[in-house]
């Protein structure tokens, strides 16, 4: 079995299937735009662009009429230069899961081979992202032992300390120690979590 593939940078997709997919094949946090519900959900946004700010994203949506909407307001949204866009083949066909193929006949995200997609993001892919990722040992653990996770005001710390870091407010646990690991170092989040008001036991 092929090892992921370790991709330092934020990936966008539309949808769940496209993020269970990819997460077979890279090592890399990916962000659902939930196809056109970007269009309406501010938060999404907001975190695709703070993301941007930090580093480039890559974009990958289906290559159907949809997806190039999406690409498009994206490509509106962000500096052209923290853009990376990744673009499927279309291959005609359905995927499995779904009882008929979309309207412009062609397999999304989810349905193209990991090969090919494995192909897509192979130049990008920084066998030093590991290394990176050590320097900044943030975790789980972390989240927990500052009442970020697991704690009855849990998500009100974590509202808070989004705003600190102009984040949007509403994130899980998981969806926010990936975004403070792109957007700060590890001494910076020990800085915020210690000014945040205590945690309720």
């Amino acid at each position: 079995m092929n090892e992921k593939l370790p991709i330092p940078y934020p990936v966008i997709v539309e949808g769940r299937y496209d993020l269970e997919t990819l997460s077979r094949i890279i090592d890399a946090q990916i962000v659902r735009t939930d196809g056109f519900g970007i269009f309406n959900r501010g938060e999404k946004l907001a975190l695709i662009r703070r993301l941007a700010a930090a580093t480039p994203v890559i974009v990958l949506t289906d290559s159907d009429g949809a997806g190039k909407v999406i690409r498009n307001f994206i490509h509106s949204a962000l500096p052209p230069e923290k853009i990376i866009d990744l673009y499927t083949p279309a291959v005609a066909g359905k995927e499995k899961r779904k009882k008929t193929a979309s309207k412009a006949g062609i397999l999304g995200v989810e349905g193209i081979a990991p090969d090919t997609l494995r192909a897509l993001f192979a130049p990008y892919a920084d066998p030093n992202a590991a290394a990176r990722a050590a320097e900044n040992p943030l975790s789980k653990t972390d989240f927990y032992l500052d009442g970020l996770s697991g704690g009855a005001n849990s998500q009100a710390r974590r509202d808070a300390l989004a705003a600190a870091l102009s984040l949007p407010p509403g994130m899980s646990a998981t969806a926010l120690l990936a975004a403070v690991r792109c957007v700060c170092s590890y001494e910076e989040y020990k800085r915020l979590a210690a000014e945040l008001p205590a945690p309720t036991p």
